[in-house]
């Protein structure tokens, strides 16, 4: 189902053994170039390099008589250890401000999720010093797409590097079961951890302030990068970055009704759900203020409707009939379809009802948007409507630009997916021995990050609009992490009136831009 295949994959299972991947074409050699862009008025000149760096598998043997033979072009070897070893080639694009020490410059990290999504969306939306230009929540007309000149580019306060993970964009993987190797929770985190360490050798930015900036998946992704960083490489950074968050696939609004007798899904989405019905009128009273009244819906999410859920059968009927006659005042659904789905209705659920009578879905990424529904009867939503939106103009944007601009690529295909295997969902987390079999969650992850660097800051930057990962759930997973209290005051967070792509109003990414600039500056240890 499309609904399900951006940003949080459908595929969450191991991955099974696959035959060597054929031998991808040498990647092309770095490409660098020069520009300006203007942000608050002044011109910033800098040098973007668009090239690649190899990394490879967690138990590839790295001796210097073994990388002599392979060299450092992609390919499977020539001598028995090495010919079939997993290597993946991984692209970058690294924006430097000219002129600037690199000790007194920070660097930030960015990534897209899925998993297994190209930057693109990152790296055309946020904060590269070029961006698409996608006002409104309607569906954009085709071609030509504006690229502008982008006054919310980070580097006015930071040097920025987009990441493609492995498998996606210009990222390149091969040998033996290298979908195995790098499609994965903790393959993925390894490869990352790989690639900032050499890019931070390569470019010699070791001693520079350092950030991660992840988007949904991004966020997990993050989490299990700054502890490999911190337990493996011994570096600290200085902050993460928290874009759209989810932690903790249980917590997913998705499909919570295979994971029978955990409620927290629907207790979380309740916020965003309320958000929704305010945005399109659908509720019996309107708010004149949708702070104030968020406020009110999570309360009563965290109390009477968690108190009634964790009753389940025992749920008397006067109170069932008493928590659905709310939830209607806080979602719009009717009261008779809530009782239907004893109080427990998922995103999809929400997505597909909110509008029916009118016709519409609902979008996931961002509940703004709203387009034709493809089967009035459906159960659930068949499409996302914000993503058939403005993925042309990304897409679009973004081909014409690396290749015009950057000069990369211009003979190969930019996967915005990786299509070479499934996700493999097993997690080891810190401190345990095995792999816990089923959703992963890596809050462990950030919390043994946080305690063994108790001067790493974290900023979850959340919209209210945003049904993939509800921004409640970001801040419960936040106020559970497994901390010491004195470190909860190492979490900031910021929400805007967006969603899941916070970045695509204009107005709401200058206000990201101006968060995000004030955190690195309160952080960077330079002033």
């Amino acid at each position: 189902m499309l609904r399900k295949a951006l940003f949080l994959g459908a595929a969450m299972m191991a991955v099974p053994a696959l035959a060597a991947a054929p031998t991808p074409p040498a990647p092309n050699a770095d490409s660098v170039t020069n520009g300006t862009v203007t942000v608050n008025g002044a011109s910033i000149p800098y040098r973007a390099v668009a090239g690649t760096i190899l990394v490879h598998g967690a138990d590839y043997n790295d001796s210097s008589d073994v990388l002599a033979k392979r060299g450092t072009k992609l390919d499977a070897g020539k001598d028995d250890e090495t010919k079939n070893a997993p290597v993946a080639s991984m692209f970058y694009t690294a924006y430097f401000k000219e002129g600037v020490p690199s000790e007194k410059r920070p660097i930030t990290f960015l990534y897209n999720g899925g998993p297994g999504s190209a930057s693109v969306w990152v790296h055309m939306g946020t904060f590269g010093p070029r961006r698409v230009n996608t006002p409104g929540d309607t569906h954009l007309p085709a071609a030509p797409y504006a690229l502008i000149n982008n006054p919310q580019s980070l580097l006015d306060v930071s040097d920025v590097v987009f990441v493609d993970a492995p498998g996606t964009g210009f990222s390149r993987i091969a040998g033996k079961d290298a979908a195995k190797e790098f499609l994965g929770v903790d393959g993925d985190g390894e490869a990352f951890t790989h690639f900032i360490s050499k890019f931070l050798a390569k470019y010699h930015r070791y001693n520079s302030p350092k950030y991660l900036f992840g988007e949904s998946y991004g966020t997990m992704r993050s989490a299990v990068v700054i502890n490999n960083l911190e337990q493996d490489e011994n570096i600290d950074f200085n902050g993460v970055i928290l874009l759209s968050q989810i932690l903790n696939y249980d917590n997913s609004d998705d499909s919570p009704q295979f994971n029978a007798g955990m409620d927290d899904p629907y207790v979380l989405a309740l916020p965003t759900y309320a958000a929704t019905a305010w945005y399109h009128h659908c509720l019996p009273a309107q708010h004149p203020d949708l702070k104030a009244f968020l406020r009110e819906v999570e309360h009563f999410a965290m109390t009477d409707y968690t108190l009634a859920l964790r009753q389940g059968a025992d749920l008397p009927d006067d109170q069932r009939q008493a928590i659905a006659a709310k939830l209607h005042d806080y979602t719009g659904l009717p009261v008779d379809y809530i009782l239907r789905a004893d109080l427990r209705v998922n995103g999809g659920e929400f997505d597909q009802q909110l509008q029916a009578k009118t016709g519409m879905a609902t979008g996931r990424l961002d509940t703004r948007y709203s387009s034709p529904t493809i089967d009035p009867m459906s159960q659930e939503v068949d499409y996302d409507p914000q993503s058939t939106a403005i993925s042309s103009a990304y897409v679009t944007v973004f081909n014409d630009y690396v290749r015009n601009t950057l000069k990369y690529g211009t003979d190969e295909d930019y996967r915005l997916y990786n299509s070479q295997g499934h996700w493999d969902s097993h997690h080891r987390q810190p401190g345990h021995g095995y792999q816990p079999k089923g959703q992963p969650n890596v809050m462990t992850d950030l919390a043994m990050a946080m305690k063994t660097n108790p001067n790493l800051h974290v900023m979850l930057n959340a919209g209210y609009y945003d049904l993939a990962t509800p921004y409640f759930e970001g801040v419960y997973e936040m106020k559970h992490l497994p901390i010491p209290a004195n470190l909860q005051k190492n979490i900031e967070y910021a929400q805007y009136p967006s969603g899941h792509m916070v970045y695509v109003d204009p107005a709401m990414l200058q206000q990201l831009h101006d968060n995000v600039a004030a955190f690195i500056r309160r952080t960077d240890n330079l002033h």
